[in-house]
C-alpha cells in the first residue's frame, strides 16, 4: 500500500500536492504513457549516480570503460572485473518505491513502455514486463563473447570465477566476454534506440524519473514525445537540460514523488 509521503508544510507543501494531483489526473487520462528513467531512480536503492559527488567517476577511470581499452588491455578487463566481484551494488541492489510504483503502473494498465538509461535491471526486478524496457545502455546482468555471442549470467560467473585477479574468458569458445553493457565509444542498441523512438514519438505523456537530461542520444526521446504533441512531466532532484518542455516539474526524491502519485491515482481510476 503507498502512502502519501510528507511533502512539507505551508505554500511549498501544497504546492507540491497540488503537482502530485496533477501528474495522477494526467496518467489517468493518458492512453499511452511512457516512463523515462535515469540513474536519480535507482539512488534510493544504494547505487550512486554516475555524475554526482560520489558516483561511479569518481572511484573509477572512464577511460577504463571506452571499448577500445577494453579490447586492448588484459589490466582493464581486470579492473572491471573487480568492480564485478568486489563492488556489487549495481548487482545486488533491490528495487526502490519508485521502481515498485512504476511496476504497479503497468498492474494498473497505464504504462506503454519504459526507457531506461539504467543498467541494473531494477525495474524487471520489481515486476515490469521485460518486453516493456527499452534498455538503452544496456543491462549488468550479463556477459557476451565477442566472438560467438554465448549469453552468461553474471551472478553465476561471480560464484564460478571469484577471484577479481582474472576476468573469465567464454567457456565455450575462449572469445573475449563484455559486460551487456554500452561503453564509450560505443553506438547504442538500434533495436532498443528504435523501439525507444517510436514509443516516444507515438505516446501522449511522457514522464521523466532521476533524469538530467544530458546525454544523447537518450535525451532526445523527451523532444521527440514534445514535438509529436504529448505533455511532459519531469521528477528529478535539481535541473535539468529540459525544464523548458515540461508541463510539471517536481524537484524531489523519486520514490517520494512516485509514491505520492500513485496513491492519488488509486483514488481516481
Amino acid at each position: 500500500m503507498f502512502q502519501l509521503p510528507i511533502l512539507g508544510q505551508g505554500k511549498n507543501g501544497d504546492a507540491m500536492k497540488e503537482k502530485i494531483n496533477q501528474v495522477a489526473e494526467m496518467i489517468a487520462a493518458s492512453k499511452r504513457m511512457v516512463v523515462f528513467t535515469g540513474a536519480g531512480i535507482s539512488t534510493e536503492s544504494g547505487i550512486p549516480d554516475f555524475r554526482g559527488p560520489d558516483g561511479l567517476w569518481t572511484k573509477v577511470d572512464p577511460e577504463d570503460f571506452t571499448i577500445d581499452r577494453f579490447l586492448h588491455s588484459a589490466e582493464t578487463r581486470k579492473k572491471v572485473w573487480y568492480l564485478f566481484v568486489e563492488g556489487g551494488s549495481l548487482l545486488d541492489a533491490m528495487p526502490n518505491r519508485a521502481h515498485l510504483a512504476i511496476a504497479e503502473l503497468e498492474k494498473m494498465n497505464k504504462l506503454s513502455s519504459i526507457i531506461t538509461q539504467n543498467i541494473d535491471n531494477l525495474h524487471q526486478k520489481a515486476g515490469n514486463s521485460p518486453a516493456k524496457v527499452h534498455e538503452l545502455h544496456g543491462n549488468m546482468q550479463w556477459l557476451v563473447c565477442l566472438n560467438c555471442d554465448e549469453r552468461y549470467p553474471v551472478d553465476d560467473m561471480r560464484r564460478k570465477y571469484p577471484s577479481p585477479d582474472y576476468f573469465p574468458v567464454c567457456e565455450k569458445c575462449s572469445g573475449i566476454l563484455k559486460p551487456g553493457v554500452v561503453f564509450f565509444g560505443e553506438m547504442l542498441p538500434p533495436s532498443a534506440l528504435r523501439m525507444a523512438e517510436r514509443e516516444s514519438e507515438k505516446c501522449d505523456l511522457l514522464m521523466v524519473i532521476g533524469s538530467s537530461l544530458v546525454v544523447y542520444p537518450a535525451a532526445y526521446m523527451p523532444l521527440y514525445a514534445r514535438q509529436s504533441g504529448a505533455k511532459i512531466v519531469i521528477i528529478n532532484m535539481g535541473q535539468t537540460g529540459q525544464d523548458d518542455i515540461a508541463d510539471i516539474f517536481i524537484n524531489a526524491p523519486a520514490g517520494d514523488a512516485m509514491s505520492g502519485i500513485i496513491d492519488r491515482l488509486r483514488s481516481i481510476v
